[in-house]
């Protein structure tokens, strides 16, 4: 009898912590200025994830149209969530602190911008992996780029090759929403 009892409460406990699903939002990572974040603090709005890199081809038209996007659309419906890496072309050798300042002083940045990571391969980030394994797509070069909407969940991923300028009608629909249902509870 004892035994039936210790199951029950084991199923019990295991359908409790499937109930809390995974999701973006429920991750943790450590900012460029060495503090911990969660990421629960975005939900509720979208969120634009980039691995980004200050020596890429791609930096300056990238940075530009990101902030361009952080200004138009932030930061309370919206935010870019700027991750930097190294692991492509070793486009990204500064310091957290290094990175912060570059991109602070020359393209404006307004957005949040966390630790340097790796989002491939086996040391990979925990957000990272996340990102690949419920997208599909993995980055495979600097400025990939996942759309995650209000509940955390993927809608999108692209290559570098698609221009923030291109998926911005994406980005704009989805804030749209937001402020339509936030209107309708009002």
């Amino acid at each position: 009898m004892m035994l039936v009892g210790v199951i029950t409460v084991l199923l019990t406990l295991l359908s409790l912590s499937e109930g809390k699903k995974k999701d973006f939002y429920t991750f943790k990572v450590v900012n460029s200025r060495g503090k911990l974040v969660a990421l629960e603090k975005y939900r509720g709005s979208v969120s634009l994830v980039v691995n980004v890199a200050s020596e890429c081809g791609f930096t300056e038209e990238h940075y530009k149209d990101l902030q361009q996007l952080q200004r138009d659309f932030g930061p309370y419906h919206f935010n870019v969530l700027a991750f930097p890496c190294n692991q492509f072309g070793q486009q990204e050798p500064g310091s957290d602190k290094e990175i912060d300042s570059f991109v602070r002083r020359i393209y404006g940045v307004s957005f949040p911008l966390f630790s340097k990571i790796a989002v491939v391969g086996t040391g990979a980030n925990n957000v990272y992996k996340y990102l690949a394994e419920t997208s599909g797509r993995e980055p495979d070069w600097n400025f990939w780029k996942y759309l995650i909407d209000v509940n955390g969940e993927v809608v999108d991923a692209w290559g570098p090759k698609v221009s923030v300028k291109e998926i911005r009608p994406k980005i704009s629909e989805l804030v749209r929403q937001i402020i339509l249902k936030r209107k309708e509870e009002l």
